[in-house]
């Protein structure tokens, strides 16, 4: 079952929005009595696409929160709540990042996530299974691996990427419309008479399709950042440290996921697939190649 991420079901909710308000609203100015300015349709769906994928930059950590029903962590209730803010703290600091907000939410599988537009404003949350069962040093790694997102500034980068799939998802999709809706009207050889029904169908739903389509861009881009906060969690907690807590999620692998499968792509998911569809729109690698990955790491 594809799953289908929170940022990208939220990028795709404002893009859709955005077209049906804008065509009800007759803001077709890349039509023409000639037919469509390829040019102008581009530079509108450049300015629409990038802005559905920054809106939803802007709304990543209050979504992340709701959906998740993680509890931000204002003042340390106990020893364990402390230590937890202290190491986000410690590792902020080492990464050269401002202090993530930190939260907890309920879940039992192992699993963790970092989102937010601004890497000095960020969230970081761990699930109450995480901190139950792992031990320091693997949670540690894996609050380490999560700053790793955030001083990469891969959301940030995945909204750069969602944007430029945005653009031509909207492009092409309104090139699809326009050509069925002139071959329905019968008129291909006359002057355009302005977009029917047919164009406003054929565009929402051709961008349904090629949006979940391109998706499979936006995965590739989130499987390889895997890598490189495997890598910086290595250099901040250490690369015995790091696979051990890949090897703990590995190990977990019969437990429900209890991460919602709209979030998946924000936590270290263990990203263990099956099918060629599956591994198309997989947010994470398989935890055996990212161990591997980390193996290399350490014995250079």
């Amino acid at each position: 079952m594809m799953r289908i991420l929170l940022f990208l079901a939220t990028n795709l909710a404002v893009v859709l929005v955005a077209s049906v308000t804008l065509s009800l609203l007759g803001v077709d100015g890349y039509m023409s009595r000639q037919g469509l300015d390829l040019g102008s349709l581009l530079v509108f769906c450049f300015v629409f696409g990038m802005a559905g994928s920054l809106i939803s930059l802007l709304m990543s950590k209050k979504m992340a929160q709701w959906s998740t029903g993680t509890q931000i962590i204002e003042h340390p209730r106990n020893a364990q709540e402390k230590w937890l803010v202290d190491t986000v703290s410690e590792l902020a600091q080492k990464a050269g990042i401002g202090m993530p907000t930190v939260g907890i939410f309920p879940a039992a599988q192992s699993n963790a996530f970092a989102t937010g537009w601004n890497r000095n404003d960020a969230l970081v949350a761990v699930s109450a299974g995480l901190l139950q069962r792992m031990r320091p040093e693997e949670t540690r790694a894996v609050l380490a691996h999560e700053i790793g997102h955030v001083a990469n500034g891969d959301m940030v980068t995945l909204s750069l990427v969602q944007g430029v799939v945005n653009t031509f998802v909207m492009f092409f999709a309104r090139i699809a419309g326009y050509a069925v809706d002139r071959f329905l009207s019968g008129n291909s050889d006359d002057e355009y008479q302005g977009p029917g029904i047919a164009y406003y169908i054929v565009s929402i739903v051709a961008e349904i399709v090629l949006g979940i389509a391109a998706s499979a861009i936006v995965m590739w881009f989130s499987r390889y950042r895997e890598y490189r906060a495997d890598e910086a969690g290595a250099k901040l907690a250490g690369a015995g440290a790091m696979m051990a807590a890949l090897q703990r999620l590995k190990a977990e692998q019969e437990l429900p996921n209890q991460m919602p499968d709209t979030l998946t792509a924000f936590g270290i998911n263990k990203g263990q697939t099956r099918s060629l569809i599956e591994q198309l729109f997989s947010s994470h690698p398989p935890l055996d190649d990212r161990i591997a990955a980390l193996e290399k790491i350490a014995y250079r």
